[in-house]
């Protein structure tokens, strides 16, 4: 599909979302989240595709709200309209993996947009910040709450009361961001993660995600419980059989995805 705010594609196995609005360094608008909204939707439902990277330009992968287009809102314009808790559900339940490729600004918005992902991988001129507290604001889409879970309560205080921006080298080490990358080859890094991941098993990639965003809902006895039974149901699939099977035989597995 042809989107205004968005750049969509597939390469193999892998869905790419490219954040488009590069005259305002890629500012979420009420457009932007519409269509990355439908454009997620559409790669969730896709089974051709098994990984999903979203990115935006080297300057900037998202700068934060679009604020000339959120600056005369009132408190009901934003409760009545909010094409933002969709996008967030849509990621939240999405199956397939998801990651953030950041490079230049990731602020405000952009930030928590990020965090919605399943993981972020960052080039060394990535930046990093939730400055609403300079325009009169706090963040509201996720950023006290993702961003404490992440990076700690002390350094997610510090971010949100400063404004201040994060580099890539220090948001690696705080555990916002996985691993970095130079500028140059960027994303080429970042696609030979996603198709790692795209070969693996369907079924046993879903698992995991469900485990580990199990440990964000849950005290660690129940996790452990959840983790456990989703171990020995793997025991039923045919992936686990050929996987096993073939570490013995020293072969490269044939996955069935079941």
């Amino acid at each position: 599909m042809q989107y205004e705010t968005i750049i969509t594609g597939r390469e193999n196995a892998i869905g790419m979302i490219t954040l488009n609005r590069p005259e305002q360094l890629n500012a979420i608008s009420i457009k932007l989240r519409e269509e990355l909204a439908e454009a997620l939707q559409t790669m969730s439902n896709d089974d051709q595709i098994k990984v999903i990277i979203l990115t935006g330009s080297e300057k900037a992968f998202a700068a934060g709200a679009d604020i000339k287009e959120m600056k005369s809102k009132s408190y009901m314009d934003m409760y009545l309209f909010d094409n933002a808790s969709k996008l967030q559900s849509i990621l939240q339940k999405c199956r397939k993996p998801v990651i953030a490729a950041v490079s230049g600004y990731a602020l405000g918005g952009g930030c928590e947009l990020a965090m919605m992902c399943d993981f972020i991988l960052a080039a060394e001129n990535a930046k990093f910040g939730q400055p609403e507290i300079s325009i009169g604001a706090l963040p509201g889409w996720g950023g006290t709450q993702r961003l404490t879970g992440l990076i700690g309560k002390s350094k997610a205080m510090d971010m949100c009361l400063t404004g201040r921006m994060m580099d890539a080298k220090e948001a690696e080490y705080s555990g916002l961001v996985s691993r970095v990358f130079p500028v140059e080859g960027f994303l080429d890094e970042v696609r030979q993660i996603a198709t790692r991941i795209a070969s693996r098993s369907v079924p046993i990639k879903q698992m995991i995600k469900e485990c580990i965003n199990q440990s964000l809902e849950t005290n660690l006895q129940s996790g452990l419980l959840f983790e456990h039974r989703q171990f020995q149901s793997v025991f039923a699939t045919e992936d686990q059989k050929e996987g096993m099977s073939a570490f013995v035989e020293k072969r490269k597995p044939e996955w069935k995805n079941s």
